[in-house]
């Protein structure tokens, strides 16, 4: 099997999501740039200029997998998610390293965001799984809510400080009965 698309265009009613580029730095990190967004994220100061770029945009550039969240009706950069991991063998890919600003929670963005992509990467894989930090409640709560399952927890560290990182796996089946 050929390695699928991992940045793909998807379009959706409100939002398209597309191929991050490197000139897109200033105005996703205008939509990165509240401390309420990383505040229960282990890397909680991705919301400072210099650590967004060097932890969070240089990483989404280099990965061949990162997508900027535009709102179709403004134009607007409001977030970014990312596709990683590709495993052929199993076959799988991981979603995460997404945020949108906080003007977009609670509206429906993340499910229209998160439905475009699982109905992408479905074409693809059999499995979706997606790490988390265990002090993200809203992210464990959005993934728990597409019917994602926890499947194992380990020790992890960003910056030298220690969480907990979540295995959440969403089977094919599941989610599209």
């Amino acid at each position: 099997m050929s390695a699928p698309d991992l940045q793909p265009t998807l379009v959706g009613p409100t939002i398209t999501l597309r191929p991050l580029q490197a000139d897109d730095l200033e105005a996703l990190y205008a939509a990165a740039s509240d401390p309420a967004i990383w505040e229960q994220h282990p890397d909680s100061s991705r919301y400072q200029r210099e650590v967004f770029e060097a932890r969070f945009f240089r990483g989404a550039i280099a990965s061949g997998g990162a997508l900027a969240v535009i709102h179709n009706n403004s134009g607007v950069t409001i977030g970014s998610s990312r596709f990683y991991e590709w495993n052929p063998a199993a076959p799988s890919v991981c979603v995460g390293y997404t945020f949108l600003a906080t003007a977009y929670w609670g509206d429906g963005t993340n499910s229209e965001m998160k439905a475009l992509m699982l109905n992408h990467a479905y074409r693809f894989a059999d499995s979706v799984w997606f790490h988390i930090g265990d002090s993200n409640m809203r992210s464990r709560r959005a993934v728990e809510k597409l019917g994602a399952q926890l499947v194992k927890s380990e020790p992890a560290e960003v910056e030298g400080k220690p969480f907990t990182k979540l295995h959440y796996r969403l089977d094919r089946q599941a989610y599209l009965g």
